[in-house]
């Protein structure tokens, strides 16, 4: 028979285990401070050559981030976890502003690199530690006059608001599975990620590839696949569970049913 301190320990540890579980459940990404950067713009109104970039979105229209989007200074971009992330962003302290500084939301699908043959105040916008916006153009028209090149803009990092559960997009060999993580709610953005197959017990621990990418190398096809998926910022992790069917291909995207919040 057990001991009353046996059990008082018992449910200690029940105690500190629900709690934790509440926690991470719990973990919800609100608006931050307002703080100072500056916005340029890249590409044409078409914003063509937004599409691809550094977070491995590849099409934005057909994955769901269109033209309001954005490449991150280094210093956001933090080796790809801020690939995801959603900004609201506004013009201020200069005549190309619009009347009354309105708010535009962009999410980071690009990283605009270095660039140490430009002064970082005259042309290296996106030298570190500098805090930078380089926007498609059709965004930043929608706060300034393109005329302008560089404006004074306020940001803060907002929840990511998406239609739906997170999406995967799969490619790979039949021994490495390369992972793209998109459709991110919440703070929008990943610092872990794991793979587990159907008839598996324990989870894969998948490192990180670039941008968005998580990668794994072991044989996984002919089994449902399942991730588990770590916020950066909040460090709430989500399981998505038989995401993709047994007979899932390289080359397709799979939903899952949950989503961060």
């Amino acid at each position: 028979m057990a001991s009353p301190s046996t059990g008082t320990a018992f449910l200690a540890l029940v105690t500190i285990a629900l709690l934790c579980a509440a926690t991470t459940a719990n973990a919800r990404f609100t608006a931050m401070q307002w703080t100072p950067a500056h916005a340029t713009f890249y590409g044409d109104e078409t914003a063509a050559e937004t599409m691809g970039g550094a977070c491995g979105y590849g099409n934005l229209y057909a994955t769901g981030y269109g033209t309001d989007t954005a490449a991150l200074s280094t210093t956001l971009f933090k080796d790809g976890h801020g690939c995801g992330t959603c900004y609201q962003i506004r013009c201020t302290g200069s005549p190309w502003c619009y009347s009354g500084s309105p708010v535009i939301t962009v999410t980071a699908t690009n990283l605009c690199p270095p660039n140490w043959a430009q002064d970082s105040n005259n042309g290296g916008w996106c030298n570190p530690p500098r805090t930078h916006f380089d926007l498609s153009k059709p965004a930043f028209m929608k706060m300034a006059q393109w005329r302008a090149g560089i404006v004074p803009v306020m940001y803060r990092g907002v929840p990511c608001v998406r239609r739906g559960g997170l999406r995967f997009a799969l490619q790979g060999n039949p021994y490495w599975l390369l992972a793209y993580v998109m459709n991110v709610g919440g703070a929008g953005d990943v610092v872990a990620m794991w793979v587990k197959t159907g008839a598996a017990c324990a989870w894969i621990r998948m490192s990180h590839n670039w941008g968005a990418a998580y990668q794994a190398f072991a044989q996984l096809g002919g089994q449902a696949l399942s991730f588990k998926v770590t916020s950066y910022t909040t460090r709430q992790t989500i399981v998505s569970t038989n995401v993709a069917p047994a007979n899932w291909c390289l080359g397709l995207t799979y939903q899952a049913r949950v989503n961060f919040s």
